[in-house]
């Protein structure tokens, strides 16, 4: 993806680990996206709703409102039923919340199993217009 396409679709990176965060929308908004970070579920459904995003990096483990609930509420929306979501977590998807996958979401993986190259490659692998692909794999 060109700098000038991925510049104009927007990410929430809703994560409370604010290092973590920062690393993630650093990485993201070099490749030329536009990144906003919410650390609690409160600020995540806020922001979601205000930027409507073309992607959520989703925490399962997010203080005030969990990922689940956070997602719940997003698809129980008009303004967010069709935002792609992506969970990254620390929990294992067998650990998580059940039905997430009823959600419609991304793809589902572990911090721990992550590099930040992956987060670069997922984002535009997800991103990515059908027909364009870069042949970007993620391992």
């Amino acid at each position: 993806m060109d700098d000038y396409e991925a510049q104009q679709l927007k990410i929430v990176i809703a994560e409370d680990n604010e290092s973590l965060a920062e690393i993630y929308k650093t990485r993201l908004e070099m490749i030329g996206y536009k990144c906003f970070i919410a650390v609690d579920g409160e600020q995540a459904l806020t922001v979601i709703e205000r930027e409507r995003p073309a992607l959520v990096l989703l925490d399962m483990m997010m203080p005030k409102i969990a990922g689940d609930q956070i997602l719940a509420q997003m698809r129980a929306s008009d303004w967010g039923k069709d935002i792609r979501v992506f969970i990254i977590s620390n929990l294992n998807e067998a650990d998580a919340p059940a039905g997430l996958r009823d959600y419609n979401i991304e793809g589902y993986a572990v911090k721990a199993n992550l590099n930040n190259d992956d987060i670069d490659k997922l984002v535009d692998k997800i991103l990515t217009p059908p027909g364009q692909d870069e042949g970007v794999e993620l391992v």
